[in-house]
């Protein structure tokens, strides 16, 4: 054989003449060592080189100054179908893993690494064992001896087109993670944030680094159980077969936020494992609260729209006005409020007389209301008239309903944040049911006079009445003003 420098690992700094001895034992190229050489104490650990580069996820093959393929890993013989004991020690690769027409030109291209810096990145066709072709991407460099001068070279190389989907890969998540119009997030096994791309970090209102390693209790003030009980799920079961709509209140230095999220997720788990390691959960969403809030909304107004127009068509065929009211309250009640009162404008009070925004009639006297109508308080069941009851309500200066009646106009109020027994006495002090938290008054006005005012009251389980809300109580007190306008021009309140 031709006397050549030995061989080395670049990566390790490590002989690959004991790899190449040792593969060549077992296709009987080469002779063993004697018991005298030097190779024979390196044995143990040119075996545990070879060990390592079999167990190589990338195909590898070495060769010397010559062109003789001197390592041939496990990797390269799934891709090639051809076993290290029929390529260790072949020259070349001409006319078994290349086609001849080919090898001159591959041969050239990977030996000359040799004398380049660096590594060589190149593609070729080469030849299974079967006859096929297989196109694969190479890396090659040189191979130094202990007097620094090139003594080999060493190859890894893959299938193209599992390069390609690696590379793929690694670029949709640098995609997702840097110009996604979505939110990303990976959450590892304890259910805290590990990546965050930008949307996402907008979304939470924090930066991207602020946000990762904290539970999501600290970022999110309402929907965190939900959101972690998706989480935890997918790392149980996996990921569900279709989106989930989640809605959240994000904590931010600017306040809390309602948002509606559309949310994907997936599994994470290791592929270098044998078996699944689950790393995380991957989690995508989307924001669509306007979208949401305008489907409520719609959904919303058409409701009133038939409730209105159901009502309308119910009182129509009362034959008592004062029936009417009732029915009027009734419909309006539904989704809408807890609680209605009607307190109607005591006979000879000063407010009976306003026309339009006229307020000088004030001076008179105080406005006194009368309660003509109310929901029961106990039990469910329908609004009743309260009869000609000539007590005025004890409404202390300053309630709800006189100024509603002094402004001619709808007002809302609300116990705001008080604990349950100051709401209770907030209540209770307005002579209203002890469990409202907020009120609407509106009032009730008919061929230019102020007729009374209508009360609709929520308990602590409904949000604050919305401007929304006192656009319907007008509505709605537009119709009861003209049933009870109607009942006393018939005589029959």
């Amino acid at each position: 054989m031709i006397a050549r420098s030995e061989p080395t690992c670049r990566a390790c700094g490590r002989s690959l003449q004991g790899v190449q001895v040792s593969a060549s034992r077992r296709s009987g190229t080469t002779d063993e060592l004697g018991p005298d050489e030097p190779g024979r104490d390196g044995s143990d650990g040119s075996d545990l080189l070879a060990a390592l580069l079999d167990g190589m996820d990338a195909a590898l093959c070495a060769f010397d100054a010559d062109g003789v393929v001197t390592h041939w890993n496990r990797e390269a013989e799934r891709i090639l179908g051809w076993s290290a004991e029929e390529a260790v020690g072949r020259r070349g690769l001409a006319g078994w893993a290349v086609r001849s027409a080919d090898a001159e030109e591959v041969e050239s291209r990977l030996l000359s690494a040799m004398h380049a810096p660096g590594r060589q990145v190149h593609e070729f066709a080469l030849l299974t064992k079967d006859g096929g072709r297989v196109l694969v991407r190479t890396q090659s460099a040189a191979v130094r001896g202990p007097d620094g001068k090139p003594a080999g070279v060493y190859c890894a190389f893959s299938e193209v087109h599992t390069q390609i989907d690696l590379e793929r890969s690694i670029a949709l998540s640098e995609a997702l993670f840097e110009d996604a119009g979505w939110g990303v997030v990976l959450v590892d096994a304890d259910l805290r944030p590990a990546v965050v791309n930008a949307h996402a970090a907008r979304a939470l209102g924090r930066g991207r680094t602020s946000v990762l390693g904290r539970p999501l209790g600290e970022l999110l003030a309402q929907g965190v159980e939900e959101l972690e009980s998706a989480l935890q799920h997918v790392l149980a079961q996996g990921a569900p077969p279709e989106p989930a709509e989640v809605w959240v209140s994000v904590r931010s230095p600017e306040g809390e936020r309602r948002r509606c999220w559309r949310s994907g997720f997936l599994r994470l788990a290791s592929p270098l494992a044998e078996e699944p390691v689950p790393l995380g959960v991957g989690w995508l969403f989307q924001d669509v609260t306007e979208s949401r809030q305008a489907e409520q909304e719609a959904s919303l107004l058409r409701f009133r729209a038939q409730q209105l127009h159901r009502a309308s068509r119910a009182a129509a065929e009362c034959e008592d006005p004062g029936e009417a009211v009732t029915v009027h309250l009734d419909f309006a009640l539904a989704g809408f409020a807890d609680h209605a009162l009607i307190d109607r404008v005591a006979d000879g009070s000063p407010a009976g007389a306003q026309t339009g925004a006229q307020t000088a009639a004030q001076d008179e006297g105080p406005v006194r209301l009368v309660r003509v109508a109310a929901t029961p308080s106990g039990a469910p069941g329908p609004s009743r008239l309260s009869g000609r009851a000539g007590l005025p309500v004890r409404y202390a200066e300053g309630h709800p309903a006189l100024q509603c009646v002094e402004r001619a106009g709808a007002l809302r109020a609300s116990a705001g944040s008080a604990g349950p027994e100051e709401a209770r006495a907030w209540a209770v002090s307005r002579q209203w049911p002890p469990d409202a938290v907020h009120a609407l008054c509106a009032v009730l006005r008919s061929r230019g006079r102020t007729l009374g005012v209508v009360t609709f009251l929520r308990g602590a389980g409904r949000s604050a009445f919305e401007r929304a809300d006192a656009m319907y109580a007008e509505d709605v007190a537009v119709r009861i003003a003209t049933a009870l306008d109607l009942a006393e021009l018939t005589g029959r309140n």
